[in-house]
């Protein structure tokens, strides 16, 4: 048996938001993407991967955009410096934030808000709630079969196994990567053990990418990371300006890609990138990851030009 029952959307308990969902006033990122008109404005609650993407979205369509997030920053664990310019980018672009705040409550046709400054009002005529997702694991029995879950996800190991003999789990089910790529490696993974083939799953190279604009995408630790892991890492930042493709096409837009090297193995271990094509780039330096690539390798291999991609060997001049 594989339970792959996905996820679904986080409501959080906001007085009135159960009624504005109702109503149509309030919407999750299912919902979203299915309006017949475009509203004039506006205001999603979350600001993380989806949420950015629907603002960066409807921002493009026209619509005046206001992201509340209850954090100092957006986009959640991602490299600090590729956060600020995402915020950067998406402020040129016309998105509205309200960072430090959270969301008090939902009216008819209004947000509730409060800072360290006090309590405000905002109208606009549609809330997107995207603070996040959680597993399905209730609902259809799952109890009784004895699965062993963990904070509402299924725990499974690298051949996707649960604790119950002969019940395998993948996808957003057992929130290790919740992202769609991962669901449909996960599934190889247990179908192909339950058959006898040798195969595991392995999460140290899942690339991440935030669909806004600028793109965003990272894989593998950021030097913060690799720090709190005990990992004695260097970084370098290379501009994406290096690239004349890059120029020529994007303006002059601020994109940059940073390179994560562990010091003692000299392997690379993370590579985060913001700008044009960066969801293109970023398999390229998945595979590096995964086949464990020195800089020096790396610097090796000779890149088409002109592209954007050169920037990440670029990058490893510095180091």
């Amino acid at each position: 048996m594989l339970i792959a029952t996905g996820s679904v959307p986080i409501l959080p308990p906001i007085p009135g938001l159960d009624k504005a969902l109702a109503t149509g006033f309030a919407a999750t990122s299912r919902e979203i993407l299915e309006l017949e008109t475009l509203p004039q404005s506006m205001t999603v609650i979350g600001g993380g991967v989806v949420g950015l993407e629907m603002a960066s979205y409807y921002c493009r369509a026209g619509v005046k955009v206001t992201v509340i997030e209850m954090l100092d920053k957006i986009a959640g664990p991602i490299d600090e410096e590729i956060s600020k310019l995402l915020l950067a980018g998406c402020k040129k672009a016309g998105i509205d934030f309200k960072l430090s705040s959270k969301v008090t409550a939902v009216g008819d046709d209004s947000v509730v808000y409060a800072d360290a400054a006090g309590t405000h009002t905002l109208e606009t005529q549609k809330v997107l709630v995207s603070i996040g997702r959680k597993p399905v694991t209730e609902g259809f029995g799952l109890e009784k079969l004895g699965v062993y879950c963990d904070k509402g996800a299924i725990v499974t190991d690298d051949h996707m196994r649960t604790n119950v003999d002969g019940v395998y789990a993948s996808g957003d089910v057992n929130g290790i990567s919740m992202l769609a790529h991962t669901a449909y490696r996960e599934s190889e993974v247990a179908v192909n053990h339950m058959l006898g083939v040798k195969d595991r799953m392995d999460y140290s190279a899942i690339a991440n990418v935030i669909y806004t604009n600028p793109e965003v995408a990272c894989v593998g630790e950021t030097l913060a990371g690799a720090a709190a892991k005990g990992i004695d890492a260097k970084c370098v930042t290379a501009s994406m300006r290096l690239s004349g493709r890059y120029m020529a096409e994007v303006e002059g837009g601020n994109g940059i890609a940073k390179i994560v090297v562990n010091k003692k193995t000299n392997h690379l271990i993370g590579v985060h990138l913001i700008g044009s094509y960066a969801s293109e780039m970023i398999f390229g330096a998945a595979l590096m990851l995964e086949t464990r690539f020195t800089p020096d390798r790396l610097k090796q291999l000779v890149f088409p030009h002109p592209t954007v991609g050169e920037v990440i060997r670029e990058a490893l001049f510095e180091i």
